[in-house]
């Protein structure tokens, strides 16, 4: 891991969609775990994967976990 960065993902949104923030900066937002991953590759923390977003507890998830997306 490149280093540790405080990760926010959002609740989902009424499109369905997530929020991501990345160290104070919102990076965009995610519709499934492969969306939050990329987002955190492009911030350079390496090796991310969904399995990886799904299992880390260096992730905030607000308004539900790595399994609650909208629609």
């Amino acid at each position: 891991m490149a280093s540790v960065m405080p990760v926010t993902v959002y609740p989902p949104d009424e499109d369905g969609g997530r929020r991501v923030r990345v160290d104070g900066e919102i990076l965009g937002r995610a519709y499934g775990l492969r969306d939050v991953a990329e987002f955190l590759r492009r911030a350079g923390i390496e090796d991310v994967d969904e399995s990886w977003v799904e299992a880390s507890g260096l992730i905030e998830w607000r308004g539900g976990g790595p399994d609650t997306w909208g629609r």
